[in-house]
């Protein structure tokens, strides 16, 4: 089967013919590396390359509705990071039965992909802090994930069919974890949601005896770490710390549990946190028997079969997101 499209017919409609973009000052361009189509859509998708406040660059696969806009945008995170544009492409190809149901909302849509999750790096130093040296950039850390989702959507705000004041982000696993953690230094997201939000390095989580240190890398194994329960985990968890972080949010954020899940306790507690800090927040936990269940993919047979709790929360998250980007928002970096 033959994707790959046509400049003409594919690259005109995206982006008016631009190769290159200008972005905003945190990510200094980004272009285009190739348009494909999407099997039973006539909605292409466009892959281009980002780039992050270090200079290098990150993939992202952007498909719209027809039509100039501008449209509200949606970014979404799929767990941790690496992959690069194979697995973006992987994702638009196999995984877009829910973005098409946000691009028949009129919504244009976004697969992401950033640099792999660094183990508590976000604890050693929440905000990247940048100097000069010798002319250059210095850094108090290495760039994480979060920093290459800003510098994505302060891309994606440059361009002309998208409007600036409408962006948000759904994420699962551990991209909702980076919901909570971008909005928690970031204020330039219209609404933000966080699917069975992993958020235990956000909440200062000190696992149980039912996570152990690996002997061969010293890092955690969390895979079956048991936290169902919220007023048990709560108290694992940082309290001070977490209200601390919450503090600094500004954005709205709808917050998915699953009801059977083993981090039950902590998809809830990211909740609580933020009620409990007066934040605008939402919750909805659902049943079903999968990990990541807000993406639906497509079968060996090329067909998407999703089932009446996929496509309720689809439905859901779509209405939520409606009810916050309707009205034009005022964003700040």
């Amino acid at each position: 089967m033959n994707r790959t499209g046509t400049l003409a017919t594919i690259l005109m409609p995206l982006v008016g013919g631009g190769l290159l973009l200008s972005a905003g000052a945190m990510a200094q361009s980004g272009f285009l590396q190739g348009t494909e189509t999407i099997v039973d859509s006539e909605i292409p998708v466009a892959f281009y390359m980002v780039e992050t406040i270090d200079g290098l660059y990150v993939p992202i696969g952007l498909r719209k509705p027809q039509g100039s806009g501008p449209f509200p945008i949606v970014v979404f995170a799929s767990g941790n990071g690496g992959g690069g544009l194979d697995w973006v492409k992987r994702a638009s190809h196999d995984r877009s039965w829910t973005l098409d149901r946000f691009l028949e909302a009129g919504y244009a849509t976004v697969w992401m992909r950033y640099r792999a999750e660094v183990e508590l790096g976000f604890n050693k130093d929440e905000h990247l802090v940048e100097d000069i040296r010798q002319g250059r950039q210095l850094f108090n850390r290495g760039p994480l994930e979060i920093d290459d989702e800003i510098a994505i959507i302060e891309f994606l705000k440059t361009l002309p069919f998208v409007d600036p004041s409408r962006v948000a982000h759904v994420g699962m696993s551990h991209g909702g974890e980076m919901a909570m953690k971008v909005t928690s230094q970031y204020h330039g997201l219209a609404a933000a949601v966080a699917n069975e939000p992993a958020s235990h390095e956000f909440l200062g989580l000190t696992p149980d005896s039912t996570a152990f240190i690996t002997a061969t890398t010293g890092m955690w194994n969390i895979e079956d770490m048991q936290m169902r329960d919220a007023a048990a985990t709560r108290e694992r968890i940082n309290l001070d710390l977490a209200l601390e972080r919450v503090s600094e949010i500004t954005t709205p954020i709808l917050v998915h549990g699953r009801d059977d899940d083993h981090l039950q306790g902590i998809f809830r507690l990211t909740y609580d946190v933020l009620i409990e800090a007066g934040k605008e927040a939402e919750w909805a936990s659902y049943g079903h028997g999968e990990h990541g269940f807000i993406y639906v993919e497509r079968e060996e047979d090329g067909e998407y079969r999703p089932d009446e709790v996929q496509i309720k929360v689809v439905q859901d998250t779509i209405a939520w997101l409606d009810r916050h980007l309707q009205a034009e928002r005022v964003t700040r970096h």
